[in-house]
């Protein structure tokens, strides 16, 4: 709005010279010019405070990585545990049907839960700074019905499918799979309160119950069953096991889940916008099953082609191979959020300081366990069962490939958390495509090491990809490599700082 000059103030104005105008726009252009340097003082202070803050954020991020590095480690000792003692008990064929019926329903768990776990902690972080307990409470009843709908019908589905091919064309571990097929609605649950959990704030009731609880009463229950059967212990009376403690965690970290959210929405009126919801999640939907298809399809194709005594065998090395991507998989659950706040606040040299640290705290424990388990494979596999001794190459070339995950660093979660999820779905589809292809030719030629072999190179490939996309979009250099050339790195940096 103009400012209308009153009769005085005009008169004022016309008795002006015109040397006085001069005068006064120019002292008006010094004022500015003082102004402005008092901004630019004011930006230079804000920007060393950023750099302590930023300090300050790497040492939270660090106490919260060890926290979690605890807890995820607490997890994977009790399902290595559990592998171990399942190997043993149970022998490498009822084992190794075992396996093969988890490992498809790890994989169905991904479209059950349509997406919805991410999107849930989008959503979650975004409805409490907005105080819109509504959607919230909108969210979390809508997201788990959906999930525990979706899950029942593709459990019925494929009982229905699994007893009518078993009709006609009967296959001996049939029984195991229609048993088997009720984990998925249970599974996709599991996954989806464990995003409700981090969504809470709260590592221990996002991954307690599924990292430790879950595997401790799994392996009480099944040793109980171990001693009821003589020493013997079958595929299906162990899946049935499986789901009976698997519905005590869900039910049992469902009701922590609410009750932390119990504040907030309790009193709140339900609003649900399940368009918008399933809008973001059905794209990370593909992700994820794409991603899970990565970690599964070889133990599926390798029980496929040399049969499930042989999948068992060789899951017994893709578990063990798992351990050298453990650190990775920890850090990624602490900075994730960090990655998204700075990169949304635009601090490319914040940004590129946690990606460096997290890079570190990732290679080298990571180098260490990989050195390990290369050289003492054997005797590693032996705590299976001397029959698992024979995955002994495919052990080591599957280290290998998960120890790329560890030199390129969170580069797939880097990209999706800073809004590049597109072009990760692309990479993770065309990797998924390539690995069931070199897996088609591969195992029927070198059998589990043609799968090592084949899931190996397609880790390469996808962490490459991805590298080359986040330094080519983000301007973030997230090897290992690039802690050597720390300084330059920052320099460049701030130099794209200033061109921008």
């Amino acid at each position: 709005m103009k400012h209308k000059l009153d009769p005085d103030e005009q008169t004022q104005l016309n008795q002006l010279s015109k040397e006085e105008l001069v005068q006064i726009v120019v002292e008006a252009r010094r004022k500015l010019k003082e102004l402005e340097e008092r901004i630019i003082q004011l930006s230079i202070s804000l920007n060393l405070d950023s750099k302590t803050s930023s300090d300050l954020d790497l040492k939270h991020l660090a106490k919260d990585t060890i926290f979690a590095l605890f807890l995820q480690l607490s997890g994977v000792v009790l399902t290595y545990l559990v592998q171990v003692c399942l190997a043993r008990w149970m022998g490498k064929v009822e084992y190794g049907i075992y396996t093969y019926v988890v490992a498809w329903c790890l994989v169905l768990a991904i479209p059950v839960g349509l997406g919805l776990p991410r999107a849930v902690l989008r959503f979650i972080t975004e409805y409490r700074v907005k105080e819109e307990w509504g959607k919230m409470r909108g969210l979390l009843l809508s997201s788990w019905q959906l999930t525990l709908g979706m899950g029942l019908l593709v459990a019925i589905t494929c009982t229905i499918i699994i007893s009518v091919f078993d009709y006609y064309y009967q296959f001996t571990y049939a029984q195991a799979l229609i048993f088997g097929v009720w984990i998925i609605p249970l599974q996709s649950l599991l996954q989806l309160q464990e995003d409700m959990g981090r969504g809470a704030k709260s590592l221990t009731i996002a991954y307690g119950p599924s990292k430790v609880l879950w595997p401790i009463l799994l392996l009480g229950g099944s040793f109980c069953l171990f001693q009821w059967q003589e020493k013997t212990l079958t595929s299906i009376p162990m899946i049935d096991m499986t789901i009976a403690t698997l519905v005590g965690v869900v039910l049992l970290q469902l009701a922590f889940i609410w009750q932390s959210f119990a504040q907030e929405i309790t009193s709140a009126s339900t609003i649900y916008a399940r368009r918008q919801w399933l809008g973001v999640a059905l794209p990370l939907l593909f992700h994820r099953a794409f991603r899970e298809i990565l970690r599964q399809i070889d133990i599926i194709m390798v029980g496929s082609f040399l049969g499930v005594a042989t999948a068992g065998i060789y899951n017994a090395a893709a578990n063990t191979a798992l351990w050298v991507s453990f650190i990775l998989q920890t850090v990624n659950l602490v900075v994730a959020p960090t990655f998204t706040h700075l990169y949304t606040q635009k601090d490319r040299i914040g940004l590129q300081k946690v990606v460096l640290a997290a890079s570190i705290w990732i290679f080298w424990p990571s180098l260490i366990i990989a050195g390990v388990l290369i050289i003492f494979a054997q005797p590693i596999l032996a705590l299976f069962g001397e029959e698992f001794v024979t995955a002994n190459w495919s052990l080591k070339i599957l280290v290998i490939g998960q120890l790329t995950n560890a030199l390129c660093g969170s580069v797939g979660n880097l990209m999706v958390m800073t809004g590049y999820q597109n072009q990760v779905l692309i990479v993770s589809g065309s990797c998924a495509l390539i690995n069931v292809v070199l897996n088609a030719i591969a195992i029927p030629i070198l059998g589990m090491d043609g799968a090592a072999l084949a899931t190996a190179f397609t880790l390469i490939v996808y962490n490459v990809w991805c590298s080359f996309l986040v330094v080519k979009n983000i301007k973030i250099f997230p090897s290992i490599i690039s802690s050597f050339f720390h300084r330059d790195i920052l320099t460049i940096n701030e130099n794209l700082k200033d061109n921008n």
